[in-house]
Formats: structure tokens, C-alpha cells, sequence
């Protein structure tokens, strides 16, 4: 097995981990997994045949040695060639009377790939001030260490995309480039819901800034590549190498942490290693082209090798309105809402819903001055469909809103009243207005 290969496979072996990583994820100390333990199995061997006289002499045996010896040596004048370990390699193959020149350069795409790259990808320090009673310090203090991504320079200033739970609650941001120097970073906007943000900094010691690629022309088995600092700056511009594991995964997300899933994150899959610190930190291709940004793990025992990134495509159009306005804006129709699975069955009887009606979204409270308020929603509506498309929970709700429709588009709503269905329509309306 050549060194490159070693080093992979080697890589793949060790234990696993998530902002909210699991992401979001706000604790970036989560322990690597264990590997999942192995039985050994042994047998018995068979007892050792009888043994057997032989009869022979001296001279057959040493006409075998001489015999013996003779092919060895034959052996290694054909295939011992020059003794050069270069990395790239060279062999004859032959079938059939013909041949074949095999030459496979090992690295030099991979390392020239890396070796474009990774100036692009920077630390990034969470800075807080101590929240304990105790805490005498005024100065911030460093909460966790994620990475980030160098995308655009421009009018003097350089521009990093990175994960929302990498810059939470910070006060102060401290980006490290790959050369060691550190530059106060700003806050331009954060979004939970896609776990991303974007960091800007001065941009005079900035050389380069990495392209977008295409994250849905991607092919599962195709070579990606991993940089950013696992468990932090001592462990900076780390490499991982691996393969597009899957597309179009769906991760459940608890975004406030109380144990009820408020998201559904749309998730490449790889194999290369990613580890708290790598958060916010470069998925490329061979074109050393950003094709995702690496958000989370999975981490279980019996699970090993599964990290997951944004694709750059979903993550595209949220840089751009954080960038620009500081926010995302999303349609929303000014409601609190509970899963009808969620409420016991006792209580579901005030809904008077009729059997078959087994998901949905209960309305617990309409807002002033809502697009739901002027289209007539009431408490205690239980919506079934938007625009025909059935709706089962809070989750496929959001992700209808959100993927589907834009701040002015019209919605049609189907919804149980008093046990009757009622069809309403709504212009829905930018949450940030109100």
C-alpha cells in the first residue's frame, strides 16, 4: 500500500465529531467517538498430522537448494529494478504478447490543489467577556475557535463566509490567516436557520480568495478535499482528503437545544475527517473550488467517517443577503404554531378533528399587524396543506416557506375549524418587519 493511500486509510481509522456540532452547534468541545468495538474470533487448529518417514539422502536436497536458489535469483534481476522510491510511478504490464506504459503521478494534483488553497481558509476566535459572578477580567476571553473562508476582496476589504454557531454571542471576532497574522474581524450578519455568517476584515494582507464552485454538478465517489484547524489554531490549515459520500442528505436540527427538532439542515455527505475546529472551514474539489462549508459530524459509537457541509449552491444566496443587509429575509405569517402530534389525545378533542386527521400544525396564537391576522387565521386553526403540498409538522412547514416561497409571493392554506375545513389566503411578509 503506497504512503498516500496508508495516510487515507489511516485517517478514515480514527475516531470521530459537531455548533450546535451537530450543527448548529455552540460547543466545539465534543470528545471523538469511540471506535466501535470488535470481537476476535478464534478456532482450534487440527491436530498435526502423524508424521511420516521419508527416505531420501544428502544429494537431492542439495540439488533442490541449488535449484532453489538459482530461481530466486532470477527473480530479482527480472523485478528488482532500480531501487528509485520516486512518487511517481512506473510499470510494464503485459497480456498477450503486448504491453502496456502505466504512469501514475501520486500527489502533484492533490498537493498543487492544497497548496492553492489554504491560504484562503483562516482561524476564527469567539471572544467573550467571563459570564461568572467570580470573573474579575474585563478583557474577552476566547470561547471556542472555528475556521472560515476567504471568498471576496474588494474596496479594501476581505470578506469570509463561516458558520453561524462559530460566531455566536460573540463580542469580539480574532481571525488568524494561514500565515500566523491576526486581524480583528467584524460581524456583518449571522443566520441560524442555515447556520451560516459572514466576517468582515481589513484586506491589505489578504493574497487571495477562493472561487465558488458548482456543489450540484458534484458525483458521489468524487475527490473532495477538507482545511481548517481541528481542535483548534495548534492544528491549523489541517488537510483531510476523501469522497463525496452522498447527496441531498436531510439532518434533523434542534436549533434552541429543548429537545424538539426545529429544522431539517439539506447536508453534503463526506468521508474526509471533519472535527470541532474545522466548523465554518473549506470543502473543495479538485479544482480547488469552494463546493461546500463544513458545518458538522455525526458522532456515535458505531458510526465512523461521516462529516457534512453546506453545499455551496443553498449557501450561495444567504452569503450574498448577509453580506449586503446583514440578514436573511424570509416570508413569514406571524403565527405561533405547535405540532398536532405533540398535543395529548385528550386535549386534541377541543380541535374536533376529525379521525383521519392524524398531522398538522396547530395555530396557538395569531399576532397584530400579521399577514395571518389580515387573511383571518384564527387560534386553534390545525393546517393541513399549503398550496397543496400536505404539511405534518412544524418542520415541513418551515421548509415551505422558506425554500418555496419569497416575502410578497400569495399562500393558500387549508386548515380544520371546528372540525370543518376553511381555505385561506395570504400575502405573506418579511418577519424582520415586525
Amino acid at each position: 500500500m503506497d504512503d498516500y493511500n496508508r495516510d487515507r486509510e489511516e485517517e478514515q481509522q480514527r475516531p470521530t465529531d459537531p455548533l450546535q456540532e451537530p450543527g448548529p452547534v455552540e460547543n466545539n468541545e465534543v470528545p471523538p467517538s469511540e471506535p466501535p468495538y470488535r470481537t476476535r474470533t478464534t478456532t482450534t487448529p487440527p491436530p498435526p498430522p502423524e508424521p511420516t518417514k521419508r527416505r531420501g539422502g544428502f544429494f537431492p536436497a542439495l540439488f533442490g537448494a541449488i535449484i532453489g536458489g538459482l530461481l530466486v535469483w532470477l527473480l530479482m534481476f527480472t523485478v528488482g529494478g532500480t531501487g528509485d522510491n520516486d512518487n511517481k510511478t512506473t510499470g510494464t504490464v503485459k497480456n498477450s504478447g503486448s504491453s502496456k506504459q502505466v504512469s501514475v503521478d501520486i500527489d502533484s494534483d492533490l498537493t498543487g490543489v492544497v497548496e492553492k488553497s489554504t491560504d484562503a481558509v483562516v482561524g476564527i476566535t469567539n471572544l467573550q467577556r467571563g459570564q461568572d459572578f467570580w470573573s474579575q477580567s474585563d478583557t474577552p476571553q476566547a470561547i471556542g475557535v472555528g475556521s472560515g473562508v476567504l471568498y471576496k476582496k474588494e474596496n479594501g476589504k476581505a470578506y469570509i463566509v463561516t458558520n453561524h454557531h462559530v460566531v455566536e454571542d460573540a463580542e469580539e471576532l480574532e481571525v488568524t490567516l494561514d500565515d500566523g497574522t491576526k486581524i480583528a474581524g467584524k460581524l456583518i450578519g449571522s443566520d441560524v436557520w442555515t447556520d451560516l455568517a459572514v466576517v468582515e476584515i481589513d484586506g491589505k494582507d489578504i493574497t487571495s480568495t477562493m472561487e465558488f464552485g458548482d456543489s450540484d454538478a458534484l458525483k458521489r465517489g468524487e475527490t473532495v478535499i477538507a482545511i481548517g484547524n481541528p481542535l483548534g489554531l495548534g492544528f491549523s490549515g489541517s488537510v483531510t482528503v476523501g469522497v463525496v459520500s452522498g447527496k441531498d442528505r436531510s439532518i434533523p436540527i434542534d436549533i434552541n437545544k429543548d429537545g424538539t427538532i426545529d429544522w431539517q439542515a439539506d447536508v453534503l455527505q463526506t468521508d474526509a475527517a471533519i472535527n470541532p475546529g474545522n466548523s465554518g472551514g473549506a470543502l473543495i474539489n479538485m479544482a480547488g473550488q469552494l463546493i461546500g462549508i463544513n458545518s458538522m459530524k455525526i458522532t456515535e459509537e458505531t458510526v465512523e467517517g461521516i462529516g457534512l457541509a453546506i453545499p455551496i449552491n443553498l449557501a450561495f444566496p444567504v452569503i450574498e443577503q448577509l453580506e449586503q443587509t446583514g440578514e436573511v429575509n424570509r416570508p413569514t405569517m406571524g403565527v405561533s404554531l405547535l405540532d398536532l402530534r405533540s398535543i395529548p389525545v385528550q386535549q386534541q378533542s377541543i380541535l374536533k378533528l376529525p379521525e383521519d386527521v392524524k398531522n398538522g400544525v396547530v395555530v396557538t396564537e395569531v399576532f397584530r399587524n400579521t399577514p395571518a391576522q389580515t387573511a383571518g387565521v384564527q387560534k386553534y386553526d390545525t393546517i393541513i396543506e399549503m398550496d397543496g403540498e400536505p404539511i405534518e409538522d412544524m418542520v415541513t412547514l418551515r421548509k415551505h416557506l422558506y425554500n418555496e416561497k419569497k416575502v410578497g409571493d400569495s399562500m393558500t392554506m387549508k386548515v380544520y375549524r371546528e372540525g370543518k375545513p376553511v381555505t385561506i389566503d395570504m400575502v405573506l411578509k418579511d418577519g424582520n418587519s415586525f
